[in-house]
Formats: C-alpha cells, structure tokens, sequence
C-alpha cells in the first residue's frame, strides 16, 4: 500500500475566496491519501477552515506591501524593496520545506507560484502549479503575462489549470493537465421551480470586470415598472473597490430600481441567500477562469445565466442546463432574463440538467486528477 503523499500547500492569502474554498474540497476529497500541510502568508478564516479537514497549517506572513500589490501593477519593474522582500520571504517559505521535507509543494495562486518556486528550487523540492486564472492581457499586464507564461515552460514540474480556457493562455506548459474546481455535489435533487421570477441575483465580489453593473442595467430592462421582482448583490468590495460599490449603487438609484435591489454584503456561507434566488446571473465582462458560483448554483438547483466565454462556456450547454449571453451585453441579458421568467417549463427543465451537470465537478473527480498529476511528477 502507498503511504500517503506529503504536500505542502502555498497560498498567499487566508481569506475564504474562490481559490482558497476550492482547495479547501479539494483537501476534504483527497482525505488521507496525502499528509498535508499548508503554509499561508496570512492569518484568518482560511487557518481555522483549514484545521477542520484535517490539514497541518503554518502562517508564514508575507511582507504587506507585496500581498496587496494589485494585478494591474503586476509585473512592473521592482523596486529594491521589493527584491529584498521577495529574496528574504523565500527563504523564510524554504526553511520551512526543509523542516517539513514533503514530496512535492502545491501552490494555489499566482502569488504563490512565484514564491513556492524560487523556494522550491533552493530545496530541490518538485512544484506543481494550480493556476486558477487566466494569464492573459485582459486580466493581467503584459509583462506579467510573458513572465508567467515562460515560467510555466520550464519551471514547475507540472501545472493544472481548472479549465481549458485556463490552459489555452499557458501555451507550452510543463505537464500541464486541466481539473476542473471541486463543488459539492447536491445531497438531494431540489424540486423545480413552480412559481414566477421573484428574485434574480449575482454572487461574487462587487469588482467592474465581475459585471455588477451590466446585471443592474439588464435587470432593469427585464423587469420594468411595476415589477416586484428583486435583484440581489452578494458580495462585498475588495482591494480597494469600494468607489465601484458606491457606482453600483448611484447606478440602481439612476435606474429607478434602487427600491428593489439588495446589497447584502460579503456572506462567509451564500448558500442560504443563494437558495432563495429564482435565478443566479454570471456577467463578467472578460473571461472567467471557471466560474465556481455557476456551478454552484446549477448544484443547488437554481437556474444560470452566465457569460458565454471563458470557464462558464466550457460548463453550460446553451439552453440545456443553463444559458449563455454575451459578455458585457445588458440587452442580450435582458432577454435571456424576460425568456426564464415567461417560460416555466424552461426554468424547470434547466434546474434538472442543471444538477445533473454539476455532478461532474464533484470534489472526488477534483481529487482523482490531482493526485493523476502527484503520481506523474514522482513516479510513484
């Protein structure tokens, strides 16, 4: 019998986002086929989530200037500062794999690619690369782009990206395989819908490329005056957006919706809100990794529009377990919106394919393909 594989995990960050929620079923899935320990460069609610799957967790801090520094800033030249910062937060995650002598590190951001291979290399240890965003110039900055591209040649032992809209801005990448995110599959099949559209909502972080705002004006379209039909906001402003929070809000009040739309903030736990939702919207206006709160919903049984590019195109099937507008478009999603709400029988056709396509993002399908891709690198 194989012992399990000793994994250090690296991520930058501690909060429970999209990234870090995936690798939190990802280590619930893969159980005790690996020893895992995860080293975060920060503290919060990802450590005590963490430890309740059974991971061994380390906070190795990360100098503050470099974990807020922004995407659209990455890859400028560095300041001495910043080399120092690199130069000595590498070797603090070194020691530490030194210490710890796992397999193999998996890291699970950009952030921590960047670290957990220079740290690698100094310990001669294999990384492999989860790379759950897109590494293009619509998303990051040229040179970040070309930086990160050539990396993923020639540096890591191998990398999985969660889509093949992922994979397709790494060209050339170093073993490079695709596993989708893990999402729970539904304990039961929810009943289909049988009343109208009462509520319609986006969750994700309010940020412009999220789409927030082309969601209000399609909303407002869709269910003019006298409607009673809700939209509802789930999430909150990150890194810096609250100017983007308050747009949104100038903009439902200069649509005549302000008395119909909900911001509730960040929610550790959607699901609850998310169940109540006649109808979940994905909108970003550029291409989406993979679009984790799509098949979140399809899961729980609520009917999808999402954007018809990047990781959510690669998941619906166009008017057989969802539906797809193009990005950025408020007219076009305005009438996927006024279809669903006219047409029950389609509502109630999409929530049962729906559910049945999610099943094949069930974290145990995740888990099969990392650990695929821990026996390649170790020849196991």
């Amino acid at each position: 019998m194989k012992r399990p594989v000793r994994v250090v995990y690296f991520d930058h960050v501690a909060s429970l986002s999209g990234a870090e929620i995936s690798l939190l079923r990802l280590l619930d899935a893969l159980g005790d086929r690996v020893d895992a320990t995860v080293l975060l460069g920060e503290d919060g609610p990802l450590v005590e989530a963490l430890s309740l799957v059974g991971a061994t967790v380390a906070v190795v801090p990360i100098p503050q200037r470099t974990r807020e520094l922004r995407r659209d800033v990455a890859g400028a030249r560095p300041g001495w500062r910043a080399v120092t910062d690199t130069a000595r937060y590498t070797a603090a995650v070194a020691s530490h794999l030194r210490v710890l002598r796992p397999d193999l590190v998996h890291t699970n951001s950009l952030k921590a690619a960047v670290y957990g291979l220079a740290a690698g290399r100094l310990t001669r240890t294999p990384v492999v690369w989860h790379v759950r965003d897109r590494i293009a110039e619509d998303y990051l900055p040229a040179p970040a782009v070309r930086a990160v591209r050539a990396s993923a040649r020639v540096g890591p032992s191998a990398v999985i990206t969660n889509s093949r809209a992922t994979l397709a801005t790494l060209p050339g990448a170093r073993r490079a395989r695709v596993v989708p995110n893990a999402v729970p599959s539904p304990a039961e099949l929810a009943s289909p819908p049988d009343g109208p559209v009462r509520s319609v909502g986006v969750i994700g972080r309010l940020a412009p490329w999220k789409g927030q705002h082309v969601f209000l004006r399609a909303f407002a379209r869709a269910f003019p005056e006298p409607s009673s039909t809700r939209a509802a906001l789930i999430g909150g402003a990150l890194f810096g957006e609250d100017d983007y929070e308050r747009e949104l809000q100038h903009l439902a009040s200069s649509l005549g919706i302000e008395h119909r739309t909900d911001f509730l903030g960040h929610l550790d736990d959607p699901s609850q809100a998310r169940a109540r939702l006649d109808v979940v919207v994905h909108c970003s206006t550029i291409p989406e990794p993979f679009g984790q709160v799509v098949v979140e919903a399809m899961a729980t049984g609520v009917p999808v529009v999402a954007a018809a590019a990047g990781g959510p195109a690669e998941v619906i099937t166009d008017g057989r377990d969802g539906l797809l507008a193009p990005p950025g478009d408020p007219a076009a999603l305005a009438a996927c919106l006024v279809r669903l709400a006219d047409d029950l029988p389609l509502r109630q056709r999409l929530v049962t394919a729906g559910q049945r396509r999610a099943l094949d993002f069930a974290p145990e399908r995740a888990a099969a393909g990392v650990l695929a891709c821990y026996d390649e690198v170790l020849r196991r």
